[in-house]
């Protein structure tokens, strides 16, 4: 099946193109920035070597909707989607970390606490946790935001501060909209009989000096869902728990001896593993945004954005 692994357009005015694990961002007259999101597969910061299909234009509008559903708490940089996998927003100066909100022990978190540890990123967490029990209060753990083939790495709170990443002037905005998001997040996957366990979110500076969101947010590349029927049955009996998000592809990798360090090798993606796992991003948005998902033409991805794009941009 087609998909967009990479991309190398030109469009009007263009001054440059960034390339990030899933996204390529392109800069119009210092003014406006194309995000296209691709259909490549990043797990353990690893870009995985062949594309699922349709996974671009899911990301991209779940992201749209909850964008959407958050402006009126969080300013965002989004303008327009003029394809279903191009975003078109406000050129942004990104803040160099991610701020990973937790409300549940799970993922990472798990894998540390599994270790003995009792403190991430600065944040104590409480003696006598299970896997996936919940938060007393939900806990940010900020990462730094690594570039293309490099790891995110867990940092304090008083680190970033103390090493000038940002001011505390902005991470106390950036704490405080994080928490908003996550609330804001979790009141919705409750309404779709979820729940919200994790996510995270970027965020960035407009020429006018806005702290505003940016990226993606609240998909299942960012962030992790259970579902909510059964959970506490499922904790209470030790069983896992199901959940809605990009964890399956991690425990595959796992399991076939891949965590993304050095010398492991990525096992072979077959094309009956890359439609299932196309088949489980289509679900995820069915269940996120509670609507069926419409499948764009594929037949010429390339030429279908670039079509799109150019008309939008020559209308601006």
């Amino acid at each position: 099946m087609n998909t967009i692994t990479t991309t190398n357009f030109n469009f009007p005015n263009q001054k440059s193109v960034y390339r990030g694990k899933v996204r390529e961002v392109y800069n119009i007259n210092n003014e406006l920035l194309v995000m296209v999101a691709t259909d490549r597969l990043s797990a353990f910061d690893v870009v995985m070597p062949k594309g699922i299909p349709y996974k671009g234009q899911i990301l991209n509008q779940i992201a749209t909707k909850f964008m959407q559903l958050t402006q009126d708490i969080v300013p965002n940089w989004l303008i327009a989607t003029p394809d279903p996998n191009v975003a078109v927003g406000h050129l942004c100066d990104p803040f160099k970390v991610e701020m990973v909100i937790r409300g549940y022990l799970s993922g990472h978190a798990a894998r540390e606490y599994a270790l003995g540890k009792r403190s991430i990123c600065g944040v104590t967490m409480p003696e006598g946790l299970k896997e996936n029990d919940k938060f007393p209060t939900p806990i940010i753990t900020p990462t730094t935001k690594a570039d293309m083939g490099v790891h995110d790495e867990d940092i304090s709170r008083e680190a970033i501060l103390a090493e000038g990443i940002v001011s505390e002037e902005d991470y106390l905005v950036l704490e405080k909209y994080t928490r908003a998001l996550y609330q804001r997040g979790t009141e919705i996957a409750a309404s779709r009989g979820l729940i919200l366990v994790d996510t995270k979110y970027e965020f960035g500076k407009t020429k006018d000096g806005v702290i505003v969101l940016i990226d993606e947010i609240h998909t299942p590349d960012s962030s992790r869902y259970f579902y909510a029927d059964g959970y506490q049955e499922r904790q209470d009996s030790g069983e896992e728990q199901k959940q809605l998000s990009k964890e399956f592809v991690r425990r595959w990798l796992i399991e076939n001896n891949f965590q993304g360090k050095e010398g492991q090798t990525i096992p072979d993606m077959t094309e009956e593993y890359i439609e299932a796992v196309s088949n489980r991003y289509i679900e995820l948005y069915e269940n996120i945004l509670g609507e069926k998902f419409v499948k764009a033409d594929i037949t010429n991805i390339q030429e279908r954005i670039e079509k799109n794009v150019t008309e939008y941009l020559k209308n601006k």
